[in-house]
């Protein structure tokens, strides 16, 4: 993947060289060629802008590209069924693996396995996935917010 970013910063740099060697060298038996003006500059100065443009909207497509392409893609192995925190930088996490459920704790320098479940928890498919509580308090504030404006 980094050789072939390299690759293309490489060829994002030889570009200009490029467009210049395009040009045409004028005879040198031949009379000078006429300049072309201030419209000729900035025609190539907009084609060159736009080139460059384009370049980087390639790459971050195939960027984009190949990043989905990785192993983690659609088939997720690992399903987070619940959270906890305990604390500021606590937490409670239950995390389905393959059939097991493993009860884990997070702290700031480690994630401990704290229990295997030997059957699993049972979580109700009808219910919606629980809001954060600190997005649900602001969804509260705002909510009073509101009511009293009117």
């Amino acid at each position: 993947m980094k050789r072939l970013l390299g690759l293309f910063s490489g060829l994002a740099l030889a570009l200009p060289g490029l467009v210049l060697a395009a040009e045409p060298v004028a005879n040198a038996a031949a009379a000078p060629a006429v300049n072309s003006g201030v419209a000729g500059q900035l025609t190539q100065l907009v084609f060159g802008l736009l080139l460059v443009l384009g370049l980087i909207f390639f790459l971050a497509w195939l960027l984009r590209r190949v990043q989905q392409a990785g192993p983690a893609g659609k088939g997720q192995v690992i399903e987070l069924i619940g959270s906890r925190a305990l604390g500021p930088r606590d937490r409670l996490m239950l995390v389905q693996v393959g059939n097991e459920q493993i009860l884990l704790g997070l702290s700031p320098g480690a994630i401990t396995a704290l229990h295997v479940l030997k059957e699993p928890v049972q979580v109700p498919s009808g219910t919606e996935k629980a809001t954060p509580e600190f997005a649900q308090r602001l969804m509260e504030l705002m909510g009073k917010d509101q009511k009293d404006k009117k």
